[in-house]
Order: C-alpha cells, then structure tokens, then sequence
C-alpha cells in the first residue's frame, strides 16, 4: 500500500528502471530518468525556498517535463497546482494569487505575459526549457531548467508527505464568477488509484492514453495508474484533438490499450475516426467519465469495437471516481440512458430526498451523497463553501464523519444501481469540463456594453451541451448593431477558457423577469432560437 503518490513512481523506478514511464511530443522517459529528474527538481525546489505545504503552479503544455514537474513538486512537500495553458493570463493570475503560490513552473512566453508585480505571493518561477525557445534571452529572477542537471543528488528528499497532506489543488469554473480551488489530498488520490488498480488490473505491459489535460481530473487516472502498474502512459499532443482521423492514427501507432476520455472525444472517434479492430488490436479498455453519452452513439462504439471493455465512470472533481458502470452491450438497445452505477470499493454513495430522507426504496429520487476517504478536503480559502458541500454526515449519530453533497439529482434503480437525472444548480458540463454559468455571466458583464447577460445550456449531439448566451445591451448599443457576436466571443476568450466561450451569443431587447423582479431564466431559455436542454 502506498502513503503518498511519489511512491507509485519510485517503486515502479525499483522494479522497471528502464521502461519507459512517459512519452509526450516525440520524447520519452524512463522510470530511472523520471525518477532521478524529480528528485532534482525537488531539491532544487527546496534550496530555493519551497517548504512543506506550499503551492507550486504548472503553467505550459503538457509534455515529459509535466511529470518530473508533477513528482518534483510533492517530494518538496508542496502541492502541484496545474494551471490550464490556454487559458487568459489574468485568469492565471487570479488562481496564483487565490492559492497563493510561492513557485510557478512555466515558459517563457506565459511568464512574460503574467503581471507578476501584481502576484507578491510568487516568489520563484521555474522557467521549463521544453516550451521555450532556445534562442530566448532568460528571464531576470527566475531559475532555468537547465540548472536541474547541477543538482547532483538524484537520491529522494529526505521528507516524505503523510497520507493526509495536501497533494494537488484542481481548479474548476465557480458560480460566483470566480474559479475554484479543489484540494486533494494523497488519500484522495490513493483511494481511486487502488481501486482501479484492482478493478481494471493495468499492467506493467499495457500503454495508457493521455488524453485529458493535467487540470482536469481525468487525467489523474493516466498518470498515476500507469505509475502504479510501471506501464506507460503516452500524451496524447493537443494539436491533433480537434481532428478524429488522426488521434485514431495515434491510438494504432502508440499501440494504446487503455483509454479514457469524455464521451464527447469517443463519439467524434466512432463517427469519424474510422476505428476497427484491425487498427488497434491491443485495446481492451474503454473508460469515459465527465458527461452524459448519447446511447446511440455509444451504441456505435460498441458496434465498431466489439471486444473492448467499456465502463462509464462517474464522480465530481471533489471525489474524483465514485461510481461505476460496466456496459452491458445486450441492454443498450433498450436504454434511454446508461446508468451511473454503483459505488466504487472503499466509498458509499447514497441519496438523500427532499424531505432529508435518505433513499432506500426503487423508483426514490434525491441528491447524491458520497463519504469514504476519496472526499476533498474542500475548497481552498473558501470555508464557506466548504461549509456548503463538505458537510457532517447527517446520518453518522456517535463521530463526526464528513461527505460531500455532489449537487447531482439520481435515482435509485431496482438493481441496486443510480440513474443520474441533472443538475440542482446552475452548473453544466461542456466536452467533460465542468461550467459555472455564473463565471460566464460574469464574463460578460465585464463588457462596457452589456447590460444584463443570462447563459444557458443546449443539447449538442456530440458534445452533450454547448453554452448560449442571451444579453440585452445598455441603451443606445441599438441591439447589437454596434456590438457582434464575434466582439461578445472575443470578450470573453480574454476572460475565460475556450471551452467556456459562449457557441453563441443572442441578443435581447430586454430579459424578462419574474414577479420578484428576478431575471426568468426560464422564458429567456424557451425564447432562444435552438433546442434547449
């Protein structure tokens, strides 16, 4: 059993040193040089002032320096925070700031487009040479990679985290306007890593796909279950996402086995990517998590890829995994939707109505709660919210135990299994990534322009949802004559991921409201030109 994630990697460097741990863009490296690499990296970390408990940011595109990024930072004793690399810089800053980095790993390019006298918390920057080119004049105040390769000791720090310590902060779109800040703990992590290295029995032999981006919690799953096994794990490049045809040409050259991904990314494989058994003959397994998968399409895959397990999993980031579901291809015919599940091992799941019942009967409907030691330690810097969702639990009568109130609406199957049936707020998920239309709504209202902005969700047959905005305008903007929609986007991708950017954007002469003077967001929902979700 390990304590703290950096054992994964250490014990697969005792027994596998050469294999191959991580290829990403070209490049690979073995256990023994991710080993050795992340050593450095933390001593390096640790003589420049980092101590146990800090915060390090990750802020360039994923690559083999990731990893050494990802392991060095724990071994410090601090807790990596992955930043999205194609987000807006001020964004950026606001979660250096929210956290309150002392470190920050990134590139050139990002860091002179980061207002660092506007972060006095970040009080060393790592500039990463995988992303940076090499004619660049280095950076006054920062430290460069290469100075890695004088720290002579390759041996591990002496301090070693403790199970409970805080590993990684995720952070995720926030209703108020403002992302938010996910801790987890090594424990967290452990409990699902475990449990798929049980369920799914990855081996040293097997090749896993890379395909989320480090801030997103799928991608835990890649790395560390690979580091578990001492098999590889091969990033799948950015570039290539977009196009079907070629991400499939990538799962055949890389040989992959295992896969994981949004619904989304597998549909666009199934109707375009031209899959069969014949391209990739070593895949036996299919795991997809972060969204609802249209049953005809996954009845396409299933068709398409005949012998591949394929599972769907489900848990907010506050969890990571808690349920599962291996597809039953003999029943998908008859589904409406694939069901959410059971509990993984080492969690419990339960629902809890509107009457602060807890559910036990077939047919029930409530709020899904989940306790074991997979949830988060709550929200950085926000007890608050923390107060909100991680809350005692209400059934436990002698101790204090925490669970977490997931927000999502199930139903109890007479199987014993859930049905997940939507949201209780206002948030939704786009291509995996969980969406606060309340971030979005704040983003534009930033523009000089906009009087009132309101942000909704439509179905989209591959990706599950697509954002739509509807705004009205400050008098005198004439109803968009003088503001586009390209402009709106434009606005917004300054602010805000991409995958946050409204699809499209509507304008209103004015929004309606209710009796109470509130927006109706309702009838500006039923008022928009395209099926609503």
């Amino acid at each position: 059993m390990a304590y703290h994630l950096a054992q994964l990697l250490q014990r697969s460097a005792s027994r596998r040193p050469d294999a191959m741990a991580v290829w990403a863009k070209g490049r690979r490296l073995t256990y023994r040089e991710l080993e050795e690499r992340s050593n450095q990296l933390a001593h390096l970390l640790h003589d420049h002032g980092i101590r146990n408990g800090d915060r390090v940011g990750m802020y360039f595109s994923k690559s083999v320096e990731s990893l050494v990024a990802m392991f060095g930072i724990m071994k410090a004793g601090a807790a990596y925070v992955p930043l999205d690399p194609d987000q807006p810089a001020t964004r950026a800053g606001y979660i250096i700031n929210n956290c309150r980095m002392r470190g920050l790993i990134t590139d050139s390019r990002r860091l002179r487009q980061l207002d660092r006298a506007t972060m006095p918390c970040l009080e060393l920057t790592v500039v990463c040479a995988a992303a940076t080119a090499q004619s660049e004049e280095p950076i006054k105040g920062s430290v460069s990679w290469e100075e890695l390769s004088g720290y002579g000791s390759s041996r591990p720090p002496a301090w070693h985290p403790l199970t409970t310590d805080l590993a990684y902060i995720l952070y995720t779109s926030g209703s108020t306007g403002e992302p938010k800040g996910v801790m987890l703990s090594h424990q967290n992590a452990l409990t699902f890593i475990e449990w798929c290295a049980e369920k799914f029995a990855v081996r040293a032999e097997d090749r896993l796909s890379g395909h989320a981006p480090l801030h997103f919690d799928l991608s835990v799953f890649d790395i560390y279950n690979a580091m578990e096994a001492g098999a590889s794990v091969h990033m799948v490049p950015e570039d290539i996402l977009i196009f079907p045809a070629s991400v499939a040409k990538f799962m055949e050259e890389h040989a992959i086995n295992v896969w994981y991904s949004v619904p989304g990314a597998l549909t666009q494989l199934a109707l375009h990517g031209k899959l069969s058994p014949e391209r990739c003959p070593q895949l036996r397994l299919i795991l997809f998590a972060g969204e609802v998968f249209p049953i005809k399409h996954l009845q396409q895959l299933a068709e398409i890829l005949p012998k591949v397990e394929l599972y769907n999993l489900y848990g907010p980031t506050e969890t990571n995994v808690c349920t599962y579901y291996p597809v039953d291809r003999g029943r998908l015919a008859e589904m409406e939707a694939l069901p959410i599940g059971r509990a993984c091992e080492n969690t419990e799941v339960f629902a809890v109505d509107e009457n602060g019942q807890r559910v036990t009967e077939a047919g029930g409907k409530g709020e899904l709660y989940v306790r074991g030691p997979s949830v988060t330690l709550g929200y950085w810097g926000d007890p608050e919210k923390t107060r909100k969702t991680v809350i005692p639990n209400p059934f436990r009568e002698n101790f204090t135990e925490n669970v977490y109130r997931t927000g999502d609406l199930v139903v109890l199957r007479e199987d014993g299994d859930y049905d997940f049936l939507g949201r209780r707020d206002n948030q939704i998920k786009v291509r995996g990534y969980r969406v606060e239309l309340g971030e979005v709504e704040a983003a534009l209202m930033k523009h000089s322009a906009v009087h009132e902005a309101v942000v909704f969700a439509v179905q989209d047959p591959v990706d599950g949802s697509r954002i739509v905005a509807a705004v009205a305008l400050h008098t005198g903007s004439n109803n968009g004559t003088t503001l586009s929609e390209g402009e709106l986007q434009q606005h917004c991708a300054l602010h805000l991921p991409r995958y946050m950017v409204p699809a499209s954007v509507e304008f209103r002469e004015r929004l309606p409201r209710t009796s109470t003077g509130k927006i109706d967001r309702v009838r500006v929902a039923a008022g928009t030109s395209r099926p609503v979700s």
